[in-house]
């Protein structure tokens, strides 16, 4: 790496881009642990920018993978809202973020993001503490092994994963866009690779379910989701990126999917899934964009689907690929569905 810019010589990069294809096809080498030690080792990834004067909302950050984030964050010198069910946990999760002294503010809300009315008053209450939010983490979310509902009678993990978020970025939207610019980041599974995105398919009856099949659909969706709100924000300055982890070590992930537990310390750390969700709420992209050389190939890298701080491809099996023209329909569609689910109003969503 050159010291003087910070970039990477060429034998490297070429040596970093081999080994990260390997990784790529490999899929189980890319998703776990060593992915992300090859990657970051090869890579040599630069620090991650301060964040003093940000304010980012960090949904699920009691715990896991969204706990990392908001103490990475915090670290950062960010300032903090934590939005989580458990308020005790949030508030050891304030303290320990605290603890950090990044030297920025550090708060908490106590929301059920499935709950309209708790959302709503979350909402109302950081419009009127904050005149601007620079960064949104979408990370809330699990797993039922049973079919469940949320009080309007949807599914209980499509409300969670897509409608939650959708009415949380809804209504914080005129935060994101008084920020000079502002960043959406979905956390989502690469669980979704193996399912394809069907509106018509997408909510499972209480006949059909099965929770890892509700579960992979929902994280598909939410990427269908980023892509409309990066199509139809980034005019006003908002940046929208989904990602996905790998397969991280998790209470959620030993109680639901045993399986992948049993990989032990092949599985990555919170902290290394969370890395990418920091680097992304820090826009490394976006900046990489204005720095880069090869300006116009590098700046089509914003958005789509991350993983250890690379775009990835969004399709693996040919039953789930999509065209791009369906995409956009796709998006659209998804949009008035979720519109239509969390407003009561008689407004169209806006194009």
């Amino acid at each position: 790496m050159s010291p003087s810019t910070g970039r990477l010589r060429p034998a490297t990069s070429i040596l970093a881009g081999v080994v990260d294809g390997l990784l790529e096809a490999s899929v189980f080498g890319s998703f776990s642990r060593i992915g992300y030690a090859c990657r970051s080792r090869i890579g040599r990834w630069d620090e991650l920018p301060r964040l003093e004067g940000k304010v980012i909302v960090v949904t699920g950050a009691s715990s896991g993978i969204g706990r990392a984030v908001a103490l990475e964050l915090a670290r950062l010198g960010a300032d903090l809202w934590l939005v989580g069910r458990d308020e005790q946990r949030l508030e050891a999760a304030q303290r320990t973020a605290i603890a950090c002294r990044g030297g920025g503010r550090v708060m908490t809300a106590t929301v059920d993001l499935v709950d309209p009315d708790a959302v709503g008053s979350f909402a109302r209450r950081l419009s009127g503490s904050e005149n601007r939010l620079d960064g949104l983490v979408h990370n809330a979310g699990a797993l039922f092994t049973d079919y469940r509902t949320a009080l309007d009678g949807t599914e209980l993990t499509l409300a969670t994963h897509v409608l939650a978020p959708f009415r949380l970025s809804y209504l914080l939207a005129p935060l994101l866009r008084h920020a000079p610019s502002s960043v959406i980041v979905t956390v989502s599974s690469g669980g979704m690779y193996t399912q394809r995105f069907d509106l018509d398919q997408l909510e499972l009856t209480a006949g059909t379910y099965r929770g890892v099949t509700a579960y992979a659909r929902a994280k598909r969706a939410q990427v269908v989701l980023a892509h409309e709100w990066a199509r139809r924000w980034s005019a006003d300055g908002v940046v929208s990126y989904a990602m996905h982890p790998g397969w991280v070590e998790t209470p959620g992930l030993a109680t639901n999917l045993p399986s992948f537990a049993r990989l032990g310390p092949l599985l990555r750390s919170p902290e290394q899934g969370a890395d990418t969700v920091v680097w992304l709420a820090a826009d490394g992209p976006r900046h990489q964009a204005v720095t880069a050389t090869t300006s116009l190939a590098t700046r089509e890298r914003c958005g789509g689907i991350w993983l250890d701080r690379h775009r990835r491809h969004e399709y693996y099996l040919p039953t789930t690929y999509r065209r791009p023209a369906d995409r956009c329909r796709e998006g659209k569609a998804l949009w008035a569905w979720c519109f239509e689910r969390t407003t009561r109003d008689s407004r169209s969503p806006r194009v």
